[in-house]
């Protein structure tokens, strides 16, 4: 006997059914190609000014005055103008969105990929297990890039305009916050690629049991 896809007991319900699958490709396909557009438009933006950033500050020199409470703050950046970034710091700044976009495309290329095998019922295919590790890859190293690309430009150009102003005897360190959250996502995609691997192997026993 072959292992047949509808395997659904009677008055059980789908968690995903198919008119819910269609809208997640739809939705995905749209938000890729939106963001996609959006994403050129900014780097032509950046490259060829102006643009408004916002940049990383020293904060052991920006500390406001008059706060109550006797309370302490400083300042860890600000929202600048600027009429044409230099062209260095430009391209940094365009490949940190492009990687950026990269990322978003994946976690969307995912999506429309789990929604059309939950569509035909047949998740755990040979190629399943390689796109969704594929995709963790390319999650975990371009928004991980994508950020270290990012805080130098704006690192650098912070420097340049003056925010970050150079005392004698001292110098300034790399301010920069880092996201951890599309790296550990890659990763947890990796492992659930290892499941989906281990998912096949069970479904090609069971089939040759029934």
């Amino acid at each position: 006997m072959k292992w047949t896809k509808n395997r659904q007991r009677p008055g059980e319900k789908k968690v995903v059914s198919r008119a819910d699958a269609v809208a997640i490709m739809i939705t995905a396909g749209a938000a890729a190609a939106v963001t996609t557009f959006l994403t050129v438009s900014g780097i032509i933006e950046t490259l060829t000014g102006p643009v408004t950033l916002t940049l990383p500050l020293h904060s052991s020199h920006q500390s406001p005055t008059g706060l109550g409470l006797d309370s302490v703050a400083r300042f860890t950046s600000m929202e600048a103008s600027i009429p044409a970034l230099p062209a260095g710091e430009a391209v940094l700044l365009a490949w940190a969105g492009a990687l950026n976009q990269v990322s978003f495309l994946a976690v969307m290329a995912l999506l429309f990929l789990l929604a059309f095998r939950l569509r035909g019922e047949n998740l755990f295919t040979p190629s399943s297990a390689w796109i969704v590790g594929t995709c963790g890859a390319v999650l975990a190293l371009a928004g991980t890039v994508a950020q270290a690309l990012g805080a130098a430009a704006r690192n650098r150009i912070a420097e340049l305009i003056g925010a970050n102003q150079r005392t004698p005897g001292e110098s300034i360190g790399f301010v920069a916050e880092f996201n951890f959250l599309p790296l550990l996502a890659g990763v947890v995609l990796v492992l659930v690629a290892g499941v989906f691997q281990f998912g096949r192997r069970l479904q090609r026993d069971t089939e040759g049991l029934i």
